[in-house]
Parts: structure tokens; C-alpha cells; sequence
């Protein structure tokens, strides 16, 4: 029998702006993506010494999931769908700029020690004792239709109670994440249509 699914709570961080729901909740003038995700952390009274040591990517998601997973939304089987553009570039890059000079040669393996998507995925999983199914995806752009239908088959299937799912991008100094909670129960429907609107009205 299939269950219908339902996008039970959603957020933003873009723009220098955090919103939940459509409403905002959060904006800060910094100038850079480093120093605004350390502004979001420290808005929402976070106490999670590691989150310093992840990369923007990885704190990136992780704000977003602490938005979205309280204590009366999550269950521990709660699978996590994720996906961007650029999977972990924006440190890889920084890696890059530690070889191509000669002369200060020092490529450390310090820049890699909390990145890549999975680390992000981990320590949600982690923070939040979650003992579920996830996946990070690769694609061009937010693709809404994919994200729908693998999280309908979570749910469907009795893989997961809830799915946290969406688009999480940093690149360069620009970052985006639209991340939502879908369960079998809430107003509004988990749809094709609704996940592209809430896309591009964050």
C-alpha cells in the first residue's frame, strides 16, 4: 500500500539569509561564506566543538539539518538525500593552491581531514543518532524530480520513517542549501511541482 508523503517543515541558507518555513530567521552581512556559516552556528546556540573543524560544505548541511530535525520531527531511522553541483571543489581547490607554488610547498593533509560530502552526511547522522539510509547524488543543478521520487521509495518501501533531503552547494564564496523533512503525514504533499516552487521561492 502506498503511503503518501508529505514535506513536513523546509529551509534556506542563501544569500547571507537563513529561513525556515518561508519565513526568515536569520541575515548577516559577512563577506565571506566562512565567516557567515560561524555566524548561523552561533545564532542558533549550537554546542558542537567538530562543526569548526568541518569544511563549508559540511557545515552547511549541518546547519541545515539542525534546523530541521528537532526533538518532536526525527526518528532514528531518518534517511538523509542529498545533493549539489560541485561535490567537495571548493576544498579541493584550496588543496590545489597548496601545490601550484613551488617555492611554499606544503600540501597538508589538514584540509582534508573533515570534507567531502559523506563527512557532512556523517556527522548529522552522528549529532543526531540517526541509524538510516543516506546518499549524496552529483548533478548539474537541483534536480527536484530525481529527489522525489528516491525519497518517495524510502518512505514507501519502509526504509525510513523520514527523509531529510535536498540541495547543499558551496562554490567558491557562494553557498546554498534547500533542505526539507518529508514523513507520511503533514500539509503540504511531497511533489514534483511543490519542491521546485519551494526551490525557487527560498
Amino acid at each position: 500500500m502506498n503511503k503518501n508523503c508529505y514535506i513536513q517543515s523546509y529551509c534556506s541558507i542563501t544569500s547571507n539569509t537563513v529561513s525556515l518555513n518561508g519565513d526568515e530567521l536569520f541575515k548577516d552581512d559577512s563577506e565571506d561564506v566562512k565567516s557567515f556559516l560561524k555566524a548561523v552556528y552561533k545564532s542558533l546556540e549550537i554546542k558542537y566543538p567538530k562543526f569548526f573543524k568541518m569544511d563549508s560544505l559540511s557545515k552547511l548541511a549541518f546547519l541545515g539539518a539542525e534546523l530541521l530535525l528537532t526533538e518532536e520531527s526525527k526518528s532514528s531511522n531518518t534517511a538523509l538525500v542529498f545533493s549539489n553541483a560541485a561535490s567537495s571543489l571548493d576544498t579541493d581547490r584550496k588543496h590545489q593552491e597548496s601545490i601550484n607554488d613551488a617555492e611554499n610547498y606544503f600540501p597538508s593533509p589538514a584540509v582534508f581531514v573533515y570534507t567531502l560530502p559523506n563527512i557532512g552526511i556523517g556527522e548529522i547522522s552522528i549529532r543526531h543518532q540517526l541509524k538510516s539510509e543516506n546518499a549524496f547524488f552529483i548533478f548539474e543543478k537541483y534536480n527536484a524530480e530525481f529527489h522525489h521520487n528516491y525519497e518517495n521509495c524510502l518512505i514507501q518501501l519502509n526504509k525510513a520513517d523520514s527523509v531529510l533531503g535536498g540541495w547543499v552547494n558551496v562554490d567558491e564564496n557562494k553557498c546554498e542549501a534547500f533542505l526539507y523533512l518529508i514523513a507520511d503525514r503533514g500539509e503540504i504533499k511531497h511533489t514534483i511541482k511543490n519542491l521546485i516552487e519551494l526551490y525557487n521561492n527560498k
